[in-house]
């Protein structure tokens, strides 16, 4: 016998139409609520950057505002308490030794101050 035998399929396709035209009512079945209406406006409370330069000797600014290193402790210190707390940015010059960057960001570190981001210029 060289034919394919096409009932059962037939068969299988009946039966998945016949549970496709039961269930579809089913899926779209909802209740109709006539629901209550709010004004929703999102807060726009924007966190304030500080930004942090370093300089290639060393010197640190804090938004361009020269800063010794106890200076700099006590600014990290009044930023840690403020909420929201704004975001540390930290400008460094490309020719600056690590260790200067590395206190900078371990004062903030030990100060509390959570937010943390670098600055840099895209590439060429």
């Amino acid at each position: 016998m060289s034919e394919i035998n096409m009932t059962p399929l037939v068969d299988v396709m009946l039966v998945l139409l016949i549970i496709f035209i039961l269930t579809v009512p089913v899926m779209t079945h909802s209740v109709k609520l006539d629901l209550p209406r709010a004004v929703n406006k999102a807060n726009e409370i924007k966190p304030k950057t500080v930004n942090l330069a370093i300089t290639q000797d060393g010197t640190l600014y804090w938004n361009e505002t020269a800063l010794s290193v106890e200076a700099y402790a006590s600014h990290l210190a009044a930023l840690a308490v403020q909420q929201p707390q704004p975001e540390l940015h930290i400008r460094a010059d490309r020719k600056v030794e690590y260790e200067h960057v590395a206190r900078a960001m371990a004062a903030a570190q030990r100060a509390g101050v959570h937010k943390l981001g670098f600055v840099t210029e895209p590439g060429l």
